[in-house]
């Protein structure tokens, strides 16, 4: 019996939902990681006073860490399930792009950093790039 390898691949929207759930996840771990080493405070101050053992101990009590590598991981694991149903050059370049767009929005308005012009260009033209390769 043979199969049609159209057949066989996942709709658009099964498609566009794994590739969202890596972004987000990936996303979302990554601005609460820069948030818990922004409350941390400087590494290398803590160090000086503390020593390494004191840096150490200030990033893994830090609950916004653990939040963001809960999250990180999660988009690890969407990432193999994402792998495991569409094509590698499919996944790999819409993920990372739109990560990036997704993280100068979260940015410039979770973490208040300035996103200049440039910026923001980079991350239009991230989108037509992706729309291009998924057409």
């Amino acid at each position: 019996m043979m199969i049609d390898a159209q057949a066989a691949q996942p709709g658009f929207w099964f498609a566009t939902a794994m590739i969202a759930a890596v972004v987000l996840c990936s996303t979302a771990g990554e601005v609460l990681t820069a948030a818990a080493m922004k409350s941390i405070g400087d590494l290398d101050d803590i160090r000086a006073h503390s020593g390494m053992k004191g840096a150490i101990r200030a990033v893994l009590t830090s609950p916004l860490f653990f939040a963001g590598v809960s999250f990180l991981a999660l988009a690890f694991f969407a990432l193999l399930l994402a792998l495991n149903h569409l094509n590698l050059s499919l996944v790999a370049p819409a993920a990372a792009s739109l990560t990036l767009v997704t993280n100068a929005i979260a940015g410039k308005f979770f973490l208040k950093e300035n996103v200049d012009r440039r910026r923001w260009t980079a991350a239009v033209l991230v989108c037509i790039g992706v729309y291009l390769l998924a057409h």
